[in-house]
């Protein structure tokens, strides 16, 4: 019992940290697959596969590297020195995340409660600084209840587009886009997600003590991605073009579902926007105060300032803009993550967590921390 429920955790966290702002509103999965047709459904289920074997095999070499941070596991794939300046790097997407995360707030506000956007932004960051004064065990217990009332709305989508005129459109939906982009998309969004993911998912898989659990969690996590995925493209695909206007298509999908159900939704959308961006923040403000001379009590306004002004330009402006570019750029990080031996070189890293030599414990969710050590010099 205690190994499912690890399982479970594990799973659970997965979803939890790759279901942001641009998944939950469905931005992402209109851009990256809705919007290339009948292509969609095949790309949908390769990038599952990856999610499924790309995002196992990532913890359990974080496990055997006993990596706290994902600066250990980048060093472990790049080298010392590259591999910090790629944990810079990606300090930098996540603060153009949270950004979006930020601005994926302000849609809510404005598209569909009738709100100012910048009241959006406001309430968001305000909320996020109180809570960031607890720590990011808040954040991860409100995954755990997010990601299965996620799933189950995923569930209640599918119901109800089957009854919908048009619901096999998802088969043969025409689109202008080439066969080559359509097949670059899933990669460039996997790799993206799976860059990020490893902020939460390497310290995760540290202080797990049970290797099975982890890979029976990052199969179930990567399937659930890939049921989202599809739950989403197919409601979708019933209402294209239209739905291409909206900011939150996922949130005029809802509208058919009743009021009660609409409301229910863009709770748990806004929920999901919070939770990322706070753990977001909370991550690069653990990097920077152990880099730069500022007092730690300013660093996470500061940076909620930088994600303040950036929201500015609108969520779906941002999205389409910065994530294909980071996709992009992630592509080289999950090339060294496919090449990387799933075993690494003999007397490397310390013993795992529970392993020989060290103490046996759990995984304890409340413990786990987006942070980066700093580069011993």
């Amino acid at each position: 019992m205690k190994s499912h429920v690890r399982t479970l955790q594990i799973a659970f966290t997965y979803i939890g940290t790759i279901v942001g702002a641009g998944f939950a509103t469905g931005q992402e999965i209109l851009r990256f697959f809705t919007r290339y047709g009948h292509w969609a459904l095949l790309t949908i289920l390769f990038s599952a596969a990856l999610f499924i074997w790309l995002g196992t095999k990532m913890m359990i070499i974080a496990r055997k590297i006993s990596a706290d941070s994902y600066e250990d596991f980048n060093r472990h794939l790049f080298g010392a020195k590259a591999g910090t300046i790629i944990s810079l790097f990606t300090m930098i997407i996540l603060i153009g995340v949270n950004s979006i995360m930020l601005a994926g707030a302000g849609a809510i506000f404005k598209e569909h409660l009738s709100l100012p956007y910048q009241a959006g932004l406001l309430l968001t960051i305000l909320g996020s600084y109180l809570l960031l004064k607890r720590g990011i065990s808040g954040i991860l217990q409100i995954n755990s209840l997010v990601v299965p009332l996620m799933l189950t709305l995923s569930l209640i989508l599918v119901c109800n587009t089957l009854g919908v005129p048009g619901a096999d459109r998802f088969l043969f939906l025409p689109t202008d886009h080439s066969s080559i982009n359509a097949w670059i998309s899933p990669l460039l969004y996997t790799s993206f997600n799976l860059g990020m993911a490893q902020a939460v998912l390497v310290p995760l898989a540290r202080h797990t003590d049970d290797e099975r659990a982890l890979v029976r969690g990052g199969i179930l996590g990567g399937a659930g991605i890939g049921f989202m995925l599809l739950a989403a493209h197919f409601a979708m695909s019933s209402q294209m073009p239209g739905i291409l206007q909206f900011e939150i298509p996922m949130g005029s999908i809802a509208i058919r579902l009743g009021p009660v159900v609409q409301m229910v939704f863009l709770l748990l959308i806004f929920m999901e926007i919070f939770s990322t961006f706070v753990a977001g923040i909370y991550g690069v403000s653990v990097q920077l105060q152990q880099r730069l001379p500022v007092a730690p009590a300013l660093v996470a306004p500061l940076l909620m300032l930088i994600c303040y002004v950036f929201s500015q330009f609108g969520f779906s402006s941002l999205l389409g803009i910065f994530y294909p570019i980071f996709g992009a750029l992630c592509l080289i990080w999950v090339v060294m993550l496919v090449r990387s031996p799933m075993s690494p070189p003999p007397g490397q890293g310390k013993p795992p967590a529970g392993g020989a030599g060290g103490k046996k414990q759990g995984i304890t969710i409340v413990s786990i921390k987006p942070a980066i050590r700093p580069t011993r010099k």
